[in-house]
Formats: C-alpha cells, sequence, structure tokens
C-alpha cells in the first residue's frame, strides 16, 4: 500500500462508507474507504506540491475510490493550464461516478476560458460518460458568467445521450443558465430544444432555485411538457 493510500486507510470512517455507497451507486461498494470529504480536502491541501503527490497522479488507475476523490482535487490545484489539462485528460477515463467527477474543478481553467474551450467542445462528444459530464460541468462553472455567449447554451442543447449522469448535468448547466442568463436560456425551454426528460428536469430544478424569481417559476410551471 502507498503512503497516500495508508493516510486516506488512517481517516476511515466505516458508517461513512456505507452512506457515500448509497449516494454513488456506480461506484463499487467495496472500492470506498469512507473517508470524510473535507478531511479529504485538507490531504489535498498538505500534499499540493510535494513529489508524493507527482508520483500518485501518474500512477493510475487507482484502486478506491476515495484515491480518485483525492487525486481529482489534487489536480484542481494545478497552476499550470497547459499541464492541468494533460493531467485532466489523463484521468477523465477512470473517473465511474459523478462525486468524483463533480469534486474536480481546476480554477485554472477559469482563467484560460478561450484556450480551454476547444477540450470542452472535444470532450462534450465523448461517448464516456463523465468526461461529458465533466466537460458540461466546466461550461456551467465558468462560461456562464462574464464573457458568456450564447453559443455556449447550443454546445450543450446539442448534447444526446441516454446516460442519466450526462442528462442530470445537462438539466443543472440549464437550471444554472437560467438563472443567470434568463433571456437567452429561456428560449431553449421555449423552443423545446431538449429531450422531454431533460427539459422537464431543468424546469423542476430552476423551479427549485432560489435565484429564480416566483414569475419565472410560474412561467416555467407552464412550459413543462
Amino acid at each position: 500500500m502507498n503512503p497516500i493510500t495508508k493516510k486516506l486507510f488512517d481517516l476511515r470512517d466505516e458508517k461513512y462508507a456505507e452512506f457515500q455507497a448509497k449516494l454513488t451507486p456506480t461506484a463499487s461498494k467495496d472500492t470506498i474507504i469512507g473517508v470524510r470529504v473535507p478531511l479529504v480536502r485538507n490531504l489535498a491541501k498538505e500534499l499540493t506540491g510535494s513529489k508524493e503527490a507527482n508520483d500518485f497522479i501518474h500512477d493510475l488507475p487507482h484502486t478506491y475510490y476515495d484515491e480518485n476523490m483525492l487525486h481529482g482535487l489534487l489536480l484542481s490545484q494545478i497552476r499550470n493550464f497547459d499541464a492541468c489539462v494533460r493531467e485532466i485528460d489523463a484521468f477523465l477515463p477512470y473517473i465511474d461516478n459523478w462525486a468524483v467527477c463533480d469534486i474536480t474543478s481546476p480554477k485554472v481553467f477559469g482563467k484560460h476560458k478561450e484556450e480551454f474551450l476547444p477540450f470542452i467542445k472535444k470532450w462534450v462528444k465523448s461517448k464516456e460518460t463523465y468526461r461529458c459530464r465533466f466537460a458540461i460541468e466546466m461550461l456551467m462553472s465558468f462560461y456562464l458568467d462574464k464573457d458568456f455567449k450564447p453559443e455556449y447554451l447550443d454546445i450543450v442543447s446539442s448534447i444526446r445521450s441516454k446516460e442519466y449522469y450526462v442528462n442530470m448535468m445537462i438539466a443543472w448547466f440549464f437550471a444554472t443558465a437560467l438563472a443567470k442568463k434568463w433571456e437567452s436560456a429561456i428560449k431553449i425551454i421555449e423552443n423545446n430544444v431538449l429531450d422531454v426528460w431533460t427539459h422537464n428536469k431543468t424546469i423542476q430544478k430552476a423551479r427549485e432555485s432560489y435565484r429564480i424569481t416566483p414569475s419565472q417559476k410560474e412561467y416555467l410551471k407552464s412550459l413543462k411538457r
């Protein structure tokens, strides 16, 4: 057992492992050590920049879910854009659940949006569930505020998938877009661009949001299919 995996086992909480297994059904239960997320974050901060961490992120695939959580958090700390894209691209094929996918969110991508966009456009076309989900997540995180363009909505609305975890992220993306860029995003809903399930899930998530006004929620309700 490598030193980092041993550190994760030292932080183990078996009851939390049982709880986490229920939340991440696509991850094998026997791979979940059971380390609470704040403790994994603390370990990532402790290890960032070390040779130990560098060796760890190049030792793929990992055995444990918690190792992948740590891996995602370590990659999120990388400040060099080219290095970060390279390591993310190498890691994405090994992600097998939404939690690892969603915790991986490098801030450096928000500072290189123009350079990063071609990677997003490529990844959203992937048949790999979590590569596609990650690309949508990055668009949601970094492209719905400053320098927003309606074409970003088109990138996501063009995705057609039978994967639950892709379609849930599409709904999350458009619910967020409705909160931030209502005038552009509402056209996607009005024109029935999304498949029925994702369309209705978007409306549900948007109507649950405190960032959507009561009148907007009522209008969205009228657009349910």
